[in-house]
C-alpha cells in the first residue's frame, strides 16, 4: 500500500462585510496553509491581492503585515461588502 499525501491548492470563495475584513483576514492568515488572498468589491473588480507563502504564519506575521493590515482598514471601510478568495494548499476539504 502506498500511502501518497500531496499538497494540493484549491481556491474558496466568501462574502464579507467590510467591517469584519481585517479581523478576518488576520485570522486566516494565522491558518498558515493560505498562500493568496484576493479581494474584490461588489463590482467583482480585484481591489487588493495579498501573496503569502505556505507557512508563513509562524513567528510575528502580523507585523510583516501590519502595512497592509492598514490598507485593508481603509480600504474596508469604504465597502460595504467584499469578496474574499482564498487560495490554500494542503489536504482539500479542510474545515475552518
Amino acid at each position: 500500500m502506498s500511502d501518497r499525501r500531496e499538497d494540493r491548492t484549491w481556491t474558496e470563495e466568501i462574502q464579507i462585510m467590510g467591517s469584519e475584513l481585517v479581523e478576518w483576514v488576520k485570522q486566516v492568515i494565522q491558518e498558515g496553509n493560505v498562500r493568496r488572498l484576493i479581494i474584490r468589491n461588489q463590482d467583482d473588480e480585484v481591489m487588493l491581492e495579498i501573496p503569502l507563502n505556505a507557512g508563513v504564519a509562524v513567528g510575528g506575521v502580523l507585523t510583516v503585515f501590519a502595512p497592509v493590515l492598514v490598507a485593508l482598514g481603509a480600504m474596508a471601510s469604504l465597502l460595504a461588502n467584499v469578496k474574499v478568495q482564498v487560495v490554500r494548499s494542503g489536504k482539500e476539504g479542510r474545515k475552518r
